[in-house]
């Protein structure tokens, strides 16, 4: 089994910063492509970002091009994403995946693990 824990959400106000982490750890046999989906009320879960098993490629919901940024740390079995600029439609909660197989993690990629989300709301 592999776990992944999300940190970093929170209250933030238009404009602000914020970056969330997800760390991977189990059987996650070596790195894996990973990638971050949302939720917010109402709505269908939907990507957002993604990355390859080695951190060259990335993928974005169109929404969020040049605002958010996907990375990663191999080291430390660790996804990132770096949101800036927030907006109030940002407002979510914001989940890690896993693809078990597979090179890279696009916006068609079935997940095979899902972490348990972390709340992100911007508001003034």
């Amino acid at each position: 089994q592999v776990q992944l824990i999300e940190s970093g959400g929170g209250l933030v106000q238009p404009g602000d910063s914020l970056r969330l982490s997800c760390a991977a750890s189990g059987r996650t046999l070596g790195t894996n492509a990973m990638g971050w989906f949302r939720q917010a009320p109402g709505k269908e879960r939907e990507f957002v970002a993604g990355i390859s098993r080695t951190g060259g490629k990335t993928n974005y919901l169109d929404s969020v091009k040049g605002r958010f940024t996907v990375s990663r740390d191999i080291t430390k079995n660790t996804v990132y994403l770096r949101m800036n600029s927030v907006k109030p439609e940002d407002t979510a909660v914001y989940y890690c995946a896993l693809r078990t197989l597979g090179l890279d993690f696009t916006s068609t990629s079935k997940p095979d693990f899902w972490g348990q989300g972390t709340q992100v709301t911007v508001s003034s």
